[in-house]
This record gives C-alpha cells, sequence and structure tokens, in this order.
C-alpha cells in the first residue's frame, strides 16, 4: 500500500520557557503542504525490511524503523517491508521526518487492521517526536506545549506556498541551544487563534522566534526572506528551526516568477495548502 507523507510549515513559531524535561513549550500554527514522501508498506512473514532512495537515512535510526518498531512491540505484529521514497529535504523545518513517522503508524493502523483512533495514534506517535502528534490529523492547527496540544482551525490560507530550500541542515537541538541569551519567553502568549481570518489574516503579528539566531548564524537564510518579500510575497518566514524559507502568494502567476528568480541557486518548489483533516 502506498501513502503520501506530506509536509509542514509553521506560519508563526514562539519559543516559551524552558520546561522541566529540557524541552521548550511552543505556540504555533501548523500548516500541512501537499509537498510530499511516498511510503509504501507491505505485510510480510519474512524478516523486516526498510529501504529509502537517500543512502544516509536507509538506516535503523530513521524514524519510520522507530514507528514500526513502538507498533511491532506495543501490538505483537508480524513482518513489515518499508519502503521511503524522499522528496522532502532532511534538517529543512518542513517535518519530513515526522511526517514519515506519523504515516508508518497511520499505515500500519490500516494494514494490520487494528482500528485505533486519532487520539491513541497521538499518544503513541509523541513517542516518536514533538511534531508528529500534528500530522496524525494533518490540515491546519494549532499546536501549544511542545508541538502535542493540539487544536484544528479551519484553513485560513488557499493559495500559492513558494519553499526556497537552500543546502543547510540545521540541528533543532542546536537552534533551540542558541536561546540561552536571547529568549525571555514573554511572547507565548501571543492568540494566533485569534488572529486566523480567511479574508485578512494580520500576517504582521505573526514571527518565527527561531529567527533571531538563525538568521545571525546563516545570513543567506535571511536575504532568502528578504528576497520573497521583494517578490511580492504576502508574508515570508523561516519553517521551523529552518532551513527552508516560505513566501505565501495569493496569485500563482506572481508565486512563479518569483521562483524563476531562485531556481538557478536554490531547490524551490510551489506547493498548496493540504486542508482538511484526515479521518
Amino acid at each position: 500500500m502506498n501513502f503520501l507523507s506530506y509536509s509542514k510549515i509553521n506560519i508563526g513559531l514562539i519559543i516559551g520557557e524552558k520546561r522541566p524535561d529540557n524541552y521548550h513549550n511552543i505556540n504555533t500554527v501548523y500548516q500541512e503542504l501537499l509537498f510530499h514522501d511516498i511510503i509504501t508498506l507491505k505485510r510480510t512473514k519474512a524478516k523486516n525490511s526498510f529501504t529509502c532512495d537517500i543512502k544516509d537515512l536507509d538506516n535503523r535510526d530513521n524514524l519510520c524503523v522507530k514507528a514500526w518498531a513502538i507498533m511491532k512491540d506495543k501490538f505483537g505484529l508480524d513482518g513489515i517491508s518499508i519502503s521511503l521514497k524522499k522528496n522532502i529535504p532532511v534538517g529543512a523545518g518542513l517535518g519530513g521526518g515526522s511526517s514519515n513517522a506519523a504515516v508508518t503508524l497511520k499505515g500500519v493502523n490500516e494494514l494490520f487492521n487494528l482500528e485505533l483512533s486519532s487520539p491513541e495514534l497521538r499518544d503513541v506517535a509523541i513517542k516518536i517526536g514533538a511534531d508528529v502528534p500534528f500530522f496524525i490529523d494533518g490540515g491546519t492547527q494549532i499546536g501549544k506545549g511542545v508541538g502535542d496540544i493540539l487544536s484544528k482551525v479551519g484553513p485560513f490560507f488557499d493559495g500559492f506556498i513558494l519553499l526556497i530550500m537552500p543546502k543547510i541542515q540545521i540541528k533543532t537541538s542546536w537552534a533551540y541551544g542558541q536561546f540561552k541569551n536571547v529568549l525571555d519567553g514573554k511572547s507565548s502568549n501571543i492568540n494566533f487563534g485569534s488572529l486566523i481570518n480567511k479574508k485578512n489574516t494580520p500576517f504582521e503579528m505573526f514571527k518565527n522566534d527561531f529567527e533571531l539566531v538563525i538568521f545571525p548564524a546563516y545570513p543567506e537564510i535571511r536575504r532568502i526572506k528578504n528576497l520573497l518579500l521583494e517578490s511580492g510575497a504576502r508574508y515570508a518566514s523561516l519553517s521551523g528551526s529552518g532551513s527552508t524559507v516560505f513566501g505565501l502568494f495569493y496569485d500563482e502567476a506572481e508565486a512563479i516568477l518569483a521562483k524563476s528568480e531562485f531556481s538557478s541557486e536554490y531547490h524551490s518548489v510551489i506547493t498548496r495548502p493540504k486542508t482538511g483533516f484526515a479521518t
């Protein structure tokens, strides 16, 4: 069975105080995108296997393997073959690995007729990573806590999203570690839900706190954001901890023209929001 493993962006990301478990509380709007990887799952009676078309990801540390191992141990399942075809770059702030893990959980649930509900799948997902629970239902959601406290909201942007993906991998753990002298934790109370309006969203109120540490360390990424805004993007931002920068465009022709200004230098993709939620 083939499953599409969608990406995401963060439209606004506020980093709050550090928790006793050493994670930070966050406040963000997750938006699922149609840009995706492909995962193929097959039941087998033989040994488990995992393959990926990216050599560095073709190993037991892959989150697909971790997701399968949890489900196998929890429910005493027999063998499986997992094949992952990657399009979403690694370390790009697009949630590729988290999405792959969530889709593996959902795929195993379907393949083995486990009939687990979304809340039950999210309980498993949080054991894998903070962004994994979002991808169980996807769509547009506000995330709090470490990203695991989720509330669904209606889609508020139905335009075109230009992703600019420089060949820079940024580890989220490193990015959080840079906040010691930057973070004040006072802005985490922004109510993103109240700012979301289909026709007149005040994007100037949205910000990504990671830009405070990523831009000084990687001026090239700051430059990409500025160029997107100069190219007519209604809003541009780092996604997650980067390195992807995205621009929101209401007009497809403007998005295509903007893409042409980046495509010779950077991997760039025009995609759309994925509306609705998994059932």
